[in-house]
């Protein structure tokens, strides 16, 4: 194949990103636009950058070092790039590529000035925009001064910061490859930036204009602070008029330089308003182009907009697919069940089938569409009142939608929607034998399924699959399990509200619920307690522990004194429990019987941290704790005038909550359990297709849809290019924060705590577990990290019942996610752990090993040192 060293930008398009990188395929498919005026000018292509580097053989030993140096050791990073970007600016550029170079620069002009751009392959892509990560040098004049430019250009493939980039986002320094823009420069009278979506709020009706007079560097440097103009539906909304001091002309002998700008026009507007609305009705026919939200670099020269470059916007979170064209209100999943991290197509789509409503997927989460249940007054009192006491941040969030009044359509009430739960009136009672009748009914229905499934083979698998997702709906849907789950949150609401109301007494029931039986979550912390006093007097299975890196270490324990008693109590440990795993909720994440070393910290800090017997004297410490709290209360009460009456309706409660608010943890239990029964056999599924050459590897299912994997097993043919797209789909999503209130505009609705009676600083949650507490911050972010000390406070963006081993191991807990009923408050509670959730960023404003005080009655963090 004859190599194409230049290319001119009418010739190239979005297919062509592997030939002129990124920015250069993106500027041949505005140059295709009607309407679009894109400076003249070409490409020196990938082609051109390999040959130069093939002039230096020495160049891939120092790639090969930089691939291997830790990325967070910035000075190694720093010395390496730096001598790779010398070793390319030094090769002498070959005659016949100059020529061709040359040749191309006179169909701009005899002198012309040009800009020279830098376009990676990696660049500008959908996933990752890598703005601002090589170079671009402005009015470079005559042909040997934009050639040694276009060396540095290929140099800045190695700077530090793009380095760090391509790192950070998993791309290998080898695959990428770099291309040279070079363009006539435009001279304008003003310059900025155009967003077609809100970038802060990822509003899509929105747009933003940065404007500027002269060269856009003035802005993209920080020298000036922009004109601002926010447009919705082709009116200004909003606008700001900064003081413009400074701009960036260009040098009629070439380069650039700083101006200061006459006293009379720092203050007027850079654009006019007609010029504002021209320019964001040429932004959105760019975004139709390429379809999806822009963030486009625009000159004005002669009244004219010129387009410089367009890139995806990457940090936006997607959008839900509607299929209409009307306004919908999404509640995020994740936020409910404990787990933001992005899920695999098979995670989510299984999820969506077994789930009680419809959910749809967006960004690798899942939400639930509320538009019609805010429409009606009735039903929107209602989930307001249940968001509300679950994570506040929801429900103001949802408040703030339906402040706008022509968001939300109002639909006619179509009943009452039933009083909110947790009123005055007293819960009705319920039988405490029927948590026990549940119990039964869940184990037997996970001991039907792996009885059934074990036959089941292709397609057969799948029908059978579908089936049993309907009994998981029913198991879920049982009125019996929703009464016992409502039992008890509806007890706890009560003895909250009514001790506040007469006794003074702020969330008593976290007190009245310690160590309350048949919590299957507590329990699963408790006894791996008891997994560390079989290990603990046992030297030998200790120190090896220690070195465990590999799962497959449980065959190799046994071979120690000792080994086989450590061996089996872990394993009974699993037997119970190891369908268990963080961010449970997606099947594909590895569970703690796949990946048994992932629990080898927590025993070990268990048998450092406690002595023999801890398991149950803290769980009858618990039980002690709550008795004296109920004996208190009530006989409060009973001093009471007509206390007597309160004092009877109290007991019944705490009889009550003491019965129920175990068994709301069970559920998610007898989901999961489900769940590892479903993922073994379709494992075992993708493992026949691997053998039988249709797929590379079992995992490559975790990037299909439950159907598409179903087709899969019909046909024994897989699309490995939907296979790739997802993967590159799904890590781009890891970078995403999902919302915990998302609207079709694309807004990202953030609630916010209407509180001021919280100290100056504090950081402010919602209190789940009454208490204070002072202590060391252990900033957590993936619990095999956890390294901890007696009187920690675990910091995390979120805990879900995986993380409840950690919790017999802490003196306190703030999360970023959660709510009064989430996992890690019930577990909070059931432990007496003061504890603050929903506190926002978290783990970013609290440094591990800081010293903080947790209000977990009050809810609010203080940072201490």
């Amino acid at each position: 194949m004859t190599e194409q060293y230049v290319l001119d930008l009418q010739e190239v398009d979005r297919t062509r990103v592997a030939v002129v990188g990124g920015k250069g395929a993106h500027l041949g498919g505005l140059s295709r636009i009607e309407g679009v005026r894109v400076p003249a000018g070409f490409c020196v292509t990938t082609d051109a950058f390999r040959r130069i580097m093939a002039e230096v053989p020495s160049i891939d030993g120092l790639i090969d070092e930089l691939s291997h140096v830790n990325p967070d050791d910035r000075d190694a990073i720093r010395t390496l790039s730096a001598r790779i970007r010398r070793t390319i600016e030094e090769i002498v550029v070959p005659d016949d590529l100059a020529a061709t170079v040359t040749h191309a620069l006179a169909r701009l002009g005899e002198g012309a000035a040009c800009a020279v751009r830098s376009s990676a392959t990696a660049e500008d892509l959908p996933t990752a925009s890598f703005a601002g990560q090589q170079d671009t040098y402005l009015n470079i004049v005559g042909p040997t001064e934009i050639l040694r430019h276009i060396s540095r250009c290929w140099a800045s493939l190695f700077t530090e910061r793009a380095v760090t980039y391509r790192r950070h986002n998993g791309i290998d320094h080898r695959t990428v490859h770099m291309a040279v823009v070079v363009q006539r420069m435009v001279f304008p009278h003003a310059a900025g930036i155009l967003f077609t979506a809100d970038p802060v709020t990822g509003n899509r009706k929105v747009s933003t204009v940065d404007a500027g007079f002269g060269l856009g560097e003035a802005l993209v440097s920080g020298l000036v602070n922009p004109d601002v103009f926010t447009v919705r539906d082709d009116e200004i909304v909003a606008r700001t008029i900064a003081a413009k001091q400074r701009a960036v002309q260009a040098l009629p002998a070439g380069g650039t330089r700083e101006v200061a700008i006459d006293a009379g026009r720092q203050e007027q507007p850079s654009l006019t308003d007609e010029q504002v609305l021209r320019l964001v009705r040429l932004g959105r026919r760019i975004e139709a182009h390429f379809g999806r939200p822009q963030d486009i670099e625009w000159c004005l020269a002669d009244d004219g907009f010129q387009i410089v470059q367009s890139r995806p916007i990457t940090t936006l979170f997607p959008v839900p697919e509607a299929g209409d064209r009307e306004n919908h209100v999404y509640v995020s999943v994740g936020h409910q069940q404990m787990m933001t991290d992005a899920m695999k197509p098979l995670g989510y789509s299984m999820w969506q089938l077994t789930a009680m409503v419809p959910m749809h997927e967006a960004g690798g989460r899942l939400f639930v569409d509320v538009t019609r249940r805010l429409a009606s007054p009735a039903s929107r009192a209602a989930l307001l009142d249940v968001m509300g006491k679950g994570d506040p941040l929801v429900r103001n969030a949802l408040e703030t939608v339906l402040d706008r009044d022509d968001f939300v359509p109002s639909l006619p009430d179509t009943g009452t929607g039933g009083p909110p739960a947790g009123g005055a009136s007293t819960p009705a009672e319920a039988d405490p034998a029927i948590v026990t009748e549940l119990i039964e009914r869940s184990r037997a229905s996970v001991a039907a399924l792996e009885s059934g499934i074990r036959t089941k083979t292709g397609p057969a698998l799948f029908d059978f699959l579908l089936e049993a997702f309907e009994e998981h709906k029913r198991v879920l849907g049982d009125p019996l399990n929703m009464r016992a789950v409502m039992a008890g949150m509806e007890a706890t609401w009560w003895l909250n509200d009514k001790l506040g109301e007469w006794l003074g007494e702020k969330n008593a029931a976290d007190t009245l619920t310690l160590s309350a039986p048949d919590n299957i979550t507590s329990e699963m912390g408790l006894e791996l307690l008891d997994v560390a006093d079989v290990i603990r007097s046992r030297p030998e299975v200790v120190a090896f522990l220690q070195d465990v890196e590999d799962d497959d270490f449980l065959d190799e324990l046994a071979k120690l004194p000792g080994g086989t008693e450590a061996r089996d109590a872990i394993e009974a440990y699993l037997d119970r429990y190891g369908m268990r795993c963080v961010g449970e909720i997606d099947i594909t994440r590895p569970r703690w019987r796949e990946q048994p070393s992932t629990l080898v910290p927590v025993i070990l800090d268990n048998v450092r941290n406690f002595e023999p017997g801890a398991a149950e004297r803290r769980f009858e410490q618990g039980r002690l704790r709550a008795w004296e709290k109920e004996q208190d209360v009530l006989s409060r009460l009973r001093a009471l005038p007509d206390g007597d009456r309160g004092a009877d309706e109290t007991k019944r409660m705490i009889d009550q909550v003491r019965a129920f608010a175990g068994y709301r943890e069970y559920p998610k239990y007898g989901i999961v359990s489900r769940s590892f029964v479903y993922k073994r056999a379709l494992l075992e599924e993708a493992g026949r297709l691997v053998r039988a050459g249709v797929l590379h590897e079992k995992e490559d299912v975790f990037y299909l849809t439950f159907q598409e994997f179903h087709d899969v097993v019909r046909t024994n043919r897989v699309d490995d290019r939907l296979i790739q797209r997802r993967k590159d789909a799904f890590r781009s999503y890891q970078g995403l924060t999902p919302p915990r209130v998302l609207t079709s505009d694309g807004e990202a609705v953030t609630g916010s705590y209407r509180r001021d009676d919280v100290p100056d600083g504090a950081l402010v949650g919602l209190p789940v577990s009454a208490g204070t507490i002072e202590g060391r911050a252990r900033v957590i972010l993936d619990m095999a990290d956890a390294d901890l000390e007696p009187g920690d406070i675990l910091v995390t963006p979120f805990t879900d019942p995986s993380w409840s081993p950690l919790f017999v191991a802490v003196a306190g807990l703030v999360t970023e996610v959660g709510g009064l009923m989430t996992h890690g408050a019930v577990i909070a509670r059931e432990y007496g752990l003061p504890a603050v959730v929903g506190v926002e960023r978290a783990t970013r404003l609290i440094r591990d090993g800081q010293r903080i005080r947790v209000h977990g009655t009050d809810g609010y963090v203080e940072i201490l040192s």
